[in-house]
């Protein structure tokens, strides 16, 4: 204690935060916060048009598919001196956090940057940044090496027209890996095409020499008919309704129902789609509760002895919501959710109105949609009923009616740090057992492949009896009956082998808990383990644990050219020793873990009907439409 003093403490400048803790900024340095950088430019691009300054936007992604550019014909970034920093505007945006033009609004009345430092975070995480400006009548560049200038600003020739083009080239010393996935690039420029019906957006993917032209001047009510198309779902009527109100805040929603048993609504901010909702999106969803509750009162429809709850009206609901604010109160950064509190009633006061309208004018329709609900209603009382069999009483009884072959946590009583982790096979689940901490984790095996539970009923899934010991185990119920109050672990984690098998049955649990336990997922709590696939050693005291084979590669490339490795492939988990599973899989200390996240449910919710549906097609098409992805295929 008496070592702790003034000198212990670091204080990091410039960009250096950025580059020490990655994750405060863009969430983290997996694929997503990849990504996430690209989207921080997109987003500064399309300000310029929300305020009237620009109307086309261009993406590249460059033959190595590590690298991109942005380019937008706005007023450009300025390039004159800063009279305080006596530096130029260019270069202190990029370079400075918490530096821009958005922290008012006497330059963006509508904006998605708020906190001036998504372009300087991207410039703090590339290897190499340039910035060209058209301005004035002249053209302007600088460089940058992790965010660091290279020599000063350059004054090029005459041009027309003005603009800001951002190349950059994320850093490999931050990103484990770094390519960049052209049709996730793709699907979101398209989202925005649809969001912006007047930006017209190009997406130059070198990659494949292809060219894309994003236009979708019928903006988010086509949305709508393109993710019920794209998710397979049938609709309940053809009509998408439309709740517009363009003065003040701009709040627009439309929406369908479907016969899916899903409801999905994906909501936008200034442009910025919200993952996790917020204040907006709960006021569009209580709008369409209240406007068919009074529908349903003011017209007296019997409702045959049901309980309808808010689920049971949304459910099969496929929706978009946007609005554009002032001043944004987003949570974090990485802007995934929306806090204004007042974007609550407004919203609510745009959609519910517009819903009753169409009720009262469509009758038919509207019993349509009233029947689907009762029905919707009676399933869920169904499933109630079903899951009452293998709902636990409570924490207190932590070891009534547990599965035989859980190895529960052995003096841990609190869920929040106590761990699950269901494993692959009998022989894993030894090893598992033999290296935990049994303190706070729990094992349970699972005996070979489950039930693919797509598509199958709650009470179906339950018949099954590894589905029904993960049920048991976790203490919750399932479907409507689910109660995360009630969950004995605070997390959840798979741990298959790292091999294709493994792969299969990650999948299919992950089919079981999306269809029917989504709640654990949307609260966190859902993880997948990545035990190593090698181990490479070279010496007699230098150790790699590689996870796949471009890992491996990955090591082999950084080992000194002198260096002769010795590699071990796992063959699976069960033939690891314990203490190596331990050490690389099971310790919070040095483990790799991938929480499961939802980003659309609208595009899970597709994904699994494709790939895991009944309808064969739809799994040849994608194999089809991805083969060119795979350097082998194991069929």
């Amino acid at each position: 204690m008496s070592g702790y003093t003034a000198q212990n403490i670091e204080v990091l400048e410039g960009l250096e935060p950025v580059r020490k803790r990655p994750a405060m900024y863009i969430g983290g340095v997996d694929s997503r916060g990849l990504h996430h950088l690209l989207w921080e430019i997109v987003d500064n691009a399309v300000d310029e048009y929300l305020n009237g300054h620009a109307d086309t936007l261009t993406v590249t992604l460059h033959k190595d598919g590590r690298s991109v550019s942005i380019g937008d014909n706005g007023r450009g970034i300025p390039i004159d001196k800063h009279p305080k920093f006596k530096k130029s505007a260019l270069e202190l945006i990029l370079t400075t956090l918490h530096a821009g033009g958005k922290f008012s609004d006497a330059n963006y009345t509508h904006s998605g940057g708020l906190h001036g430092v998504g372009a300087s975070v991207v410039n703090a995480l590339s290897k190499e940044m340039v910035a060209t400006v058209k301005r004035g009548g002249r053209e302007y560049r600088q460089e940058f090496r992790r965010g660091i200038p290279v020599n000063g600003m350059t004054k090029g020739g005459a041009v027309r027209g003005t603009g800001t083009t951002i190349f950059f080239r994320p850093d490999e010393k931050i990103f484990p890996r770094t390519q960049f996935v052209a049709e996730t690039i793709k699907l979101h420029l398209e989202d925005i095409s649809f969001i912006h019906g007047g930006l017209k957006i190009t997406f130059v993917d070198e990659t494949k020499g292809e060219r894309h032209t994003l236009s979708n001047p019928g903006g988010i009510v086509d949305y709508v008919t393109k993710l019920v198309g794209e998710g397979n779902k049938k609709p309940l009527a053809d009509v998408v309704i439309h709740a517009i109100r363009s003065e003040g805040e701009r709040i627009e929603a439309a929406f369908q129902w479907t016969e899916s048993t899903e409801e999905s609504i994906r909501s936008y901010v200034n442009g910025i789609r919200t993952a996790s909702g917020g204040t907006h999106e709960s006021g569009m969803r209580s709008a369409v509760v209240k406007a068919v509750r009074g529908y349903l009162e003011t017209h007296k429809v019997p409702l045959k002895g049901v309980s309808i709850t808010p689920d049971d009206i949304r459910e099969g609901v496929v929706g978009v919501l946007s609005v554009f604010v002032r001043e944004p109160q987003f949570q974090g950064q990485t802007k995934e959710r929306l806090n204004n509190p007042e974007l609550n009633a407004n919203v609510d006061g745009v959609v519910r109105p517009a819903l009753e309208d169409w009720l009262n004018n469509n009758p038919s329709l509207a019993d349509r949609i009233i029947g689907r609900i009762i029905m919707a209603a009676r399933a869920r009382q169904a499933s109630r009923d079903a899951a009452k069999e293998v709902k636990r009483k409570g924490h207190g009884t932590r070891r009534v009616n547990l599965p035989g072959k859980l190895a529960d946590c052995t003096s841990s009583t609190k869920p929040e740090e106590s761990e699950l982790f269901i494993v692959e096979g009998d022989s894993a689940g030894g090893s598992a057992k033999q290296g935990r901490s049994a303190r706070f984790q729990a094992v349970l095996p699972l005996r070979g492949k489950i039930l693919n539970s797509e598509g199958v009923t709650h009470a179906r899934a339950l018949k099954h009896a590894e589905l029904a010991d993960i049920v048991q185990a976790l203490g919750t119920g399932i479907g409507d009956n689910f109660n995360i109050s009630t969950l004995r672990y605070g997390k959840i984690i798979l741990l298959m082998d790292a091999d294709y098998d493994g792969h299969h049955i990650s999948t299919l649990l992950l089919t079981f808990f999306f269809r029917h336990m989504p709640e654990l997922i949307r609260q966190r709590r859902l993880f997948i383990a990545k035990p190593p696939l090698y181990k490479i050693k070279v010496g007699k005291d230098q150790t790699h644990w590689a996870h796949d084979d471009v890992h491996r590669e990955e090591i082999l490339a950084s080992l000194p050219k002198n260096a002769r490795p010795e590699i071990t492939r796992f063959k699976g988990l069960g033939e690891m020793p314990a203490r190596t599973l331990s050490e690389t899989t099971l310790k919070p200390e040095t483990r790799t873990l991938l929480e499961v996240k939802i980003d659309s449910e609208v595009e899970a919710d597709a994904t699994f009907v494709t790939l895991l549906g009944k309808d064969p097609s739809l799994r040849y098409g994608f194999i089809m439409d991805h083969s060119g992805l795979a350097d082998e295929l194991d069929i």
